[in-house]
């Protein structure tokens, strides 16, 4: 016996495997997403250099490793894209209202990638003071 309610089946529709080639903006999201892989690989590789400082001979042997310095250049641009789309993604999150007005979201956008900067500057300048 049932209580009167019917029991229906939820349909899933089917998702191909190649969904995320199907348009360019699933693709690009696909790659960004990929990226997120670099910028752990490359925090775990800064942790291990932090672990190195103690030893300069193991420090800088790890720096002038060929494969260190392979990854390295293949995860710079990973890192960038990364970073520049995060940016770029600021205003939709980010939407800040003054009085009845919304900011402008170039405003928010340029006010996070010129804290990039500064912060890579004051980096830059740090390293440059150690050299």
């Amino acid at each position: 016996m049932t209580d009167g309610v019917t029991k229906t089946k939820e349909y899933i529709r089917p998702m191909p495997t190649n969904w995320w080639l199907k348009r360019k903006s699933y693709f690009m999201f696909m790659v960004r997403e990929l990226t997120c892989l670099f910028v752990c690989g490359y925090a775990i590789f800064l942790l291990m250099l932090a672990s190195r400082l103690g030893d300069l001979d193991a420090f800088t042997a790890l720096l002038k490793d060929p494969i260190v310095i392979a990854l390295q250049v293949i995860a710079l641009p990973m890192v960038v894209y990364h970073t520049v789309t995060w940016l770029n993604l600021t205003p939709k999150v980010l939407v800040i209202w003054r009085g009845e007005n919304r900011v402008n979201p170039l405003l928010i956008a340029a006010a996070h990638y010129l804290a990039w900067f500064a912060v890579s500057a004051v980096i830059l300048w740090i390293v440059s003071m150690y050299r």
